[in-house]
C-alpha cells in the first residue's frame, strides 16, 4: 500500500485529504508542521507528500527541499491558496513536483496522486524502508535549514 504524508496546519484540511485519500486505498499520515513531517519521514519515508506551503516555522517548500535532496524520487505535492499568483509570478518551487490551488479540484487532486505514484511505481514502496539509523543526520539538517532562514 502506497503511504502518503499530509503536511498542513489547519485540522480541516488535514481530516478532508485524509478521508478522501483513505478512501482511494491510500496509507496516509498526517503532520501539524514541516518540522513533525521531517521527523516522520525520518522514521519511515513515505512515497508521496501533500503540503501546504504557507505554515509557521519553516513554509512548504523549504520542506520540499529537504526531501529532495535526501529522497529526490519522493513526488511532493504543493497545496496553497497562492497557486495562480505563483504561477503569474514564475516563482520558481524547486522540490515541488505539482502544485495546485486550494480550494482544490477533486478530481484533479485524485488524478494528479496517481500520477505521481504510477510514475514512481517502478520502485518499491519506501514506507517499509527504516530510516531511524538516520535520525540524528536528519535532525542537523532540518537545524541547518531553520537556522539559515
Amino acid at each position: 500500500m502506497k503511504q502518503i504524508l499530509l503536511v498542513d496546519d489547519e485540522p480541516a484540511i488535514l481530516q478532508t485529504l485524509r478521508i478522501i485519500l483513505t478512501a482511494e486505498g491510500y496509507g496516509v499520515e498526517t503532520a501539524w508542521s514541516s518540522k513533525e513531517a521531517w521527523d516522520l519521514m525520518n522514521l519511515r519515508a513515505s512515497d508521496l507528500v501533500v503540503t501546504d506551503f504557507n505554515m509557521p516555522g519553516m513554509k512548504g517548500d523549504e520542506l520540499a527541499v529537504l526531501i529532495k535532496d535526501r529522497w529526490p524520487e519522493i513526488p511532493v505535492v504543493m497545496l496553497t491558496a497562492s497557486a495562480e499568483i505563483m504561477r503569474a509570478s514564475g516563482r520558481a518551487l524547486p522540490g515541488v513536483d505539482t502544485l495546485l490551488g486550494k480550494p482544490f479540484d477533486l478530481k484533479e487532486f485524485r488524478d494528479e496522486i496517481a500520477r505521481l505514484l504510477e510514475r514512481t511505481a517502478a520502485a518499491p514502496d519506501l514506507a517499509g524502508e527504516e530510516t531511524a539509523s538516520d535520525d540524528l543526520q536528519g535532525e542537523e539538517v532540518f537545524a541547518d535549514a531553520v537556522g539559515a532562514r
